[in-house]
């Protein structure tokens, strides 16, 4: 059984087939969220491809439709989480993995609103939607595939998650540092953004192509006699302190994640005006940063109290963020080493949370309360906290103000990772335990 990340669980190597599992499941992961997180790459062009309005008007709808994907999270994490846990993960890796991908490829051939009116605008929209129920089910699924496969090192196989889903990322950050390079900005709004949707539409089928012939888990195959008939209503049910529990866990990675990914390229160029280019160049090097250094917070999460790193993480955001801001804000500042700096801050946090959610819940439900954990934190923080910073900029007049809502999700991280401690003392107190 999966042990709490407040205790330490037995250390050993991964043998080669939970290596191949916990790579494949990782590697669709990644190239999920490329086909997702391009959409916020690319939402200048997108909003003038679909929205015929005022250039700061048509940004906000098209953040708007970035926020629907994260709005249809939980739900499609409730549904996806249903089948996951009455009859195993690995279905919902090949649905979501071949609908996710028919939906990139098809936002990237959809006609412009010149061509196709209203209903072009409507199309985006419903392609987007289904993305979010594909990407609320493909995470959790991916997280509880590998802590039940990688049993002796469920942290460190977290990590490795995480690592090539930000590895998806920077691919989305480097296609479209190359195709600035390559393209003018008038073919960059006029079909530059097309070829990014469609490049993540084939990796996707790739990576359906290969996911196919995943086993199940080895836990699920135990419990799977005494499968839940209802488990979203039961966890919610029986659990509802754990579920509000890893909501706080997740919430400093899932608000900086939705501030860096989909807000911070818009915000340093439009709001800030640095060079797109240098923005760019910048961007890929955090996010190679956040991983490598995520990596090593998950290989200390089989070894020491996993809640320790969140802790460190969420100390360091508390203090660092709003100053790392009002540095951005006050211009000329050199990017690479400010926006790195954030993301190896915050790498206890992403390496170790997920592992923490997971062991909040016995394995007959854990597809189920990990989605619940990681589909409402996301859908609050990270699809709308790109809309909640504009509005703090408009609201206040200061440029720095989206720094404090990373310094009041790391007060939830302080607070969660104390909360943690005490489970962890109560369940070593508790007869049996």
């Amino acid at each position: 059984m999966l042990m709490s990340g407040s205790q330490r669980p037995q250390s050993g190597d991964l043998t080669r087939r939970e290596w191949r599992m916990v790579v494949l499941a990782a590697l669709g992961g990644g190239l999920e969220y490329y086909d997702f997180i391009v959409y916020g790459i690319f939402a200048q062009a997108i909003a003038a491809a679909f929205f015929p309005a005022a250039d700061q008007v048509a940004l906000t709808l098209a953040l708007a439709v970035f926020a629907v994907g994260y709005l249809a999270r939980p739900v499609g994490g409730m549904v996806s989480s249903h089948f996951g846990d009455r009859y195993g993960r690995k279905t919902v890796f090949v649905i979501t993995v071949a609908t996710m991908s028919i939906c990139t490829l098809g936002i990237g051939l959809i006609p412009t609103y010149a061509t196709w009116g209203v209903a072009a605008t409507f199309l985006l929209v419903l392609l987007r939607f289904v993305q979010g129920l594909c990407i609320g089910g493909e995470l959790p699924g991916a997280i509880t595939f590998v802590v039940e496969t990688a049993e002796r090192r469920p942290g460190f196989a977290c990590g490795i998650v995480f690592a090539l889903v930000n590895g998806g990322v920077l691919l989305a950050a480097f296609v479209n540092l190359a195709l600035g390079v390559c393209l003018s900005p008038a073919a960059m709004l006029g079909y530059g953004w097309r070829v990014a949707f469609v490049i993540g539409g084939l990796l996707g089928l790739v990576s359906f192509w290969l996911r196919r012939n995943l086993g199940e888990t080895p836990e699920f195959l135990r419990v799977r006699h005494d499968a839940a008939r209802h488990p979203v209503r039961e966890v919610m049910r029986s659990h509802p302190g754990a579920i509000l529990l890893g909501c706080a866990v997740a919430a400093l990675t899932a608000a900086f994640n939705g501030l860096l990914f989909a807000h911070m390229p818009a915000y340093l160029v439009q709001v800030l005006d640095y060079d797109g280019q240098a923005v760019a160049v910048a961007m890929n090097v955090a996010l190679l940063a956040m991983s490598l250094s995520l990596l090593t917070a998950s290989w200390w999460a089989d070894r020491i109290q996993a809640r320790y790193l969140l802790l460190a993480s969420s100390v360091l955001m508390l203090v660092g963020a709003p100053i790392a801001y009002h540095a951005l804000a006050s211009g000329g500042t050199h990017l690479i080493p400010v926006l790195s700096l954030l993301a190896i801050a915050v790498a206890g946090a992403n390496g170790s949370f997920a592992f923490l959610i997971a062991g909040l819940f016995p394995a007959r439900l854990r597809f189920s309360g990990v989605a619940l954990c990681l589909n409402i934190s996301f859908t609050l923080l990270s699809g709308l906290g790109p809309l909640a910073a504009n509005a703090m900029i408009q609201a206040s007049g200061r440029p720095a103000a989206p720094g404090l809502i990373i310094g009041v999700v790391a007060l939830i991280g302080v607070t969660a990772s104390i909360v943690l401690g005490r489970r962890a003392a109560q369940e070593n107190r508790s007869p049996g335990s």
